[in-house]
């Protein structure tokens, strides 16, 4: 078959009935078309075919014979795509391709229709409704296709003057150029010589002992734990690999596994009454059991059969019970209690997890979609019984994570294993429904509160038992959260893992903290209802937290806060606020390494870009505190053999990058000798230093690093007010703006920090409105295993989301600034939850808000 590709003609072999994005990716190399969904739901893979955009992942390859097909490396130069590289209309950058593709065509149908004019957000949303992008970027996306529509980017921008007079670079973002023409290699994108595709065999029953594998002279791995035991419907039993995909799934099914089948505790409600089948026999078993929070298991709990807790971390806990049970008696109308449930909620970015392993002369080489290159390293040394300075893991682009590639996932065991049978490269890339079902999710949850206060109006007691629904995971602390917000009073604080025959829940964006908004956040205003106040002034009046103090002063003064509510019709519209803190956590002992090279200074750090920024971050602190322009400064990163780096994790990287960045700045100035640096770096070639992360002053809570992590002075906070539209009649819900107010010290990269928190709140809207991971309660088979039954949030349920930062606080952090991408998340569901009930008067204690369960609401 013939037909013509970016302008240039291409012939290729077709008769095995390929889909196209099978042949522009794998046979014409072409790998800026992303194959995510593969059935046509997120847009990843679009393509032009003769100026109108197609689903490569639908589209037979047959149908472009004869026809013109552009692919977005053939409009590196639209104004779109510059566009998109200037507004920052991008994070990970994973999806950036296809969005760029499909508007490029809406861009050349407007402007033949209406010339540079700047189309509104509902005309961009409209045209744009076929894409996903999990990282949120949708402000930034709607900003760019209206800029480029209107004329701003029909030539290359040469950087714009900043309110400080400064000029400001092109780009925000140091690699968009990359991810916005496709020349950005993902570890998808890889294809080196003499390549084999790996395949996970999973277990399709919930328990079973393997008695077995046998698959006669094929050669495959097995990837069984210990006690040859499974625990869930998707967990992975043994691996094989082929020259392609196809024949590797044919191997696969060559592999017989003769199971022994066990009964499966399903049910959480038996579960927490410790009833069921055990999900792990004895103390050995329960030790192997993975973690669905950021930090390992510090606190020690009991085990009640398949229930483990409580883990707790009360304060005062009798005296919060006897002030709850005597305020029942003589104040009731002073006592708020209900059960909130909330939903599974999955990690599913766009990149799956991937993994590309290669031995060589007793190395072992990865190449990895990973937020901690450096921890992943050091596992597989563990894992292998190699050398650590025998293992080199990379990852140069990363296509999103938000806290589930954090370890050694069983993508990267796959991998090396089949690469150390073979004697080959191998790649393993999960296909999106095993990403679904085994890439983590947020815990699923069921929380008890009782909320009281006493005759002044002030919080007398606090109480919360939070069941943490993880599957054959543990760890939840969703209560304990609830010891570090709103002053002093008693509270008794308990988590409890509810453990069942179900897939493992990871870290998700802060853990556990949009959790207990949803709870502690609607009973605050409850709370203020019942006491006749103004549920921000309430707010600030049981917070202390004088970072907050001036978040609540901004939200208090906006005109969505004092306008119009309420009404009787079919639509309603309401106004919610909601507040959170979170930790201040960092990496003490993060270095960077700064090397000239050709009269450029390059900075190296094994941290890693999963979209947020950091090697932005990285070479833009370089640059200013050595007074350099950026073209003479380089951020190597994604290599574990470099000087130690953060994970992308738990806020951390910024905070622990930048101070480290600027101590190696300091250290190169001196071994040149003087203060301009720009004019001793043409003969100083080789020369190297390393600076270090500076202790903060006063510093540290936590007195040893655990993991990575240490945790820092002072809390970050956030207060969000949300207005929203519900329709009465068919029981949806439009939000309709977010403000959001982050108190996180100094920014250090206005852009990108805004991407952040816009796209945190986008998550949050997912959280609250959309996502529900369901599984066969009697099979234990996730059921919501594709993108069309688990709904992310696209560019069309995007609020106008306005951001605020408040800058002060963190003054004894080196740097003054600390983490942001966690804590921009966590009230966003519950200000919408407080502006369903502001519009209607009924209180959604069930999330995600579905129709359904609102239209129910109603009409009791």
């Amino acid at each position: 078959m013939e037909f013509e590709v970016n302008g240039a003609r291409r012939t290729v072999d077709v008769d095995d009935d390929p889909a196209a994005v099978e042949v522009v990716r794998d046979r014409l190399g072409l790998t800026g078309t992303k194959l995510v969904c593969a059935g046509g739901v997120c847009g990843a893979c679009t393509i032009q075919v003769d100026g109108e955009p197609r689903v490569s992942c639908l589209t037979p390859a047959a149908r472009l014979a004869g026809r013109s097909v552009t692919t977005v490396e053939g409009l590196s130069a639209h104004p779109v795509a510059r566009a998109f590289a200037g507004e920052d209309a991008l994070q990970c950058g994973y999806c950036t391709p296809g969005f760029v593709v499909e508007a490029a065509a809406f861009f050349e149908r407007w402007r033949a229709e209406h010339g540079p004019t700047r189309p509104g957000r509902e005309q961009i949303a409209a045209a744009l409704a076929g894409h996903l992008c999990r990282c949120g970027a949708y402000e930034g996306i709607l900003r760019a296709v209206a800029a480029a529509c209107a004329g701003d980017y029909d030539t290359a921008p040469t950087g714009r003057q900043t309110p400080t007079g400064r000029q400001a670079p092109a780009v925000p973002r140091t690699e968009a150029p990359e991810k916005t023409d496709g020349s950005a290699r993902y570890t998808t994108d890889l294809h080196p010589e003499g390549l084999l595709e790996g395949v996970i065999i999973r277990s399709p029953h919930a328990h079973a002992h393997v008695r077995s594998l046998e698959a006669g002279d094929l050669p495959f791995v097995p990837l069984l734990p210990p006690d040859g035991v499974v625990r869930y419907v998707g967990q992975p039993v043994a691996a094989v690999a082929a020259p392609d995909r196809a024949a590797a799934r044919a191997a696969a099914a060559r592999v017989t596994v003769d199971y022994e089948v066990l009964p499966a505790a399903l049910d959480a409600g038996r579960a927490r009454t410790g009833e069921g089948p055990l999900v792990y026999e004895d103390k050995a078993a329960r030790k192997r059991a993975p973690g669905s929070g950021e930090t390992p298991q510090l606190l020690p709990a009991r085990w009640r059969g398949n229930l483990r807790g409580p883990s707790a971390m009360s304060k005062r806990p009798a005296a919060a019970v006897r002030r709850i049970r005597e305020a029942r008696t003589k104040s009731p109308d002073r006592v708020v209690e209900g059960v909130f449930t909330t939903a599974a909620q999955t990690h599913t970015p766009l990149e799956p997890h991937a993994c590309l392993a290669h031995w060589a002369d007793g190395t072992l080489h990865i190449q990895v979609s990973t937020q901690s290159v450096k921890r992943v390293a050091e596992l597989a040394a563990e894992r292998f019984g190699v050398p650590p300075e025998r293992v080199v893991a990379r990852a140069a682009h990363v296509g999103g994570g938000f806290g589930c590639k954090m370890g050694l996932t069983s993508d990267v065991v796959a991998a090396v294993e089949l690469a150390r049978l073979h004697g080959a490269p191998v790649r393993v890339v999960l296909d999106r429904d095993e990403e679904l079902t085994d890439g983590g999710y947020r815990p699923g949850t069921r929380i008890r509160l009782a909320m009281a206060s006493d005759a002044a109006g002030d919080l007398s007691a606090l109480a919360i038992d939070a069941d943490n629904d993880g599957g054959v995971s543990v760890g939840g602390s969703v209560a304990a959260l609830a010891r570090f917000m709103y002053g002093k009073a008693p509270r008794r604080l308990r988590d409890f893992d509810t453990v069942t025959h179900r897939p493992p829940g990871a870290p998700f964006r802060g853990p556990g903290g949009p959790t207990l908004c949803w709870a502690l956040e609607q009973a605050v205003d409850e709370m203020a209802q019942r006491l006749g106040q103004d549920p921000i002034a309430l707010r600030r009046r049981w917070d202390g937290n004088p970072k907050r103090h001036a978040l609540y002063e901004r939200a208090a003064a906006l005109p969505v806060w004092s306008g119009r509510r309420g009404g009787t019709g079919r639509f309603r519209r309401g106004v919610g606020v909601a507040a959170a803190n979170w930790l201040y956590f960092l990496d003490p002992v993060t270095e960077v390494e700064l090397t000239v090279e050709d009269g450029v200074v390059v900075a190296r750090c094994a941290v890693q870009d999963m979209g947020t920024g950091s090697r932005t971050v990285l070479r833009r602190a370089v640059a200013a505190a050595l007074g350099l322009p950026e073209a003479r400064v380089r951020a190597d990163i994604g290599r574990s053999d470099a000087v130690h780096g953060p994970v992308s994790g738990g806020s951390r990287t910024t905070p622990s990058l930048v101070p480290a960045a600027v101590d190696a700045a300091d250290r190169l100035r001196d071994a040149l000798g003087g203060s301009d640096v720009a004019a001793r770096l043409d003969a100083a070639h080789g020369v190297r230093v390393t600076g270090r992360r500076p202790r903060d002053r006063r510093g540290f809570v936590t007195p040893f690093t655990l993991g990575g992590i240490a945790v820092g002075r002072g809390f970050t906070g956030s207060v969000q007010v949300a207005e929203v539209e519900v329709d009465t009649r068919l029981g949806r819900i439009r939000p309709l703006s977010v403000w959001s107010g982050i108190a996180a010290g100094r920014i250090h990269e206005d852009r990108l920090a805004r991407g952040q928190c816009e796209g945190a709140v986008v998550q949050g809207i997912g959280y609250a409105l959309f996502e529900e991971r369901r599984a066969d309660p009697v099979t234990g088979r996730v059921l919501t295993e594709n993108l069309d039954d688990y709904r992310l949030p696209g560019i069309g349920d995007t609020p106008e989301i306005t951001v605020h930062f408040h800058q002060e606080g963190f003054e004894h952090v080196p740097g003054g600034g600390v983490g942001l991408g966690e804590i921009a998340t966590l009230p966003t569901a519950a200000s919408l939850a407080n502006a369903v009930h502001d519009a209607t008067g009924w209180r959604p204690y069930d999330m995600p808000i579905r129709p359904d369960r609102l239209l129910e609401g109603l009409r009791t």
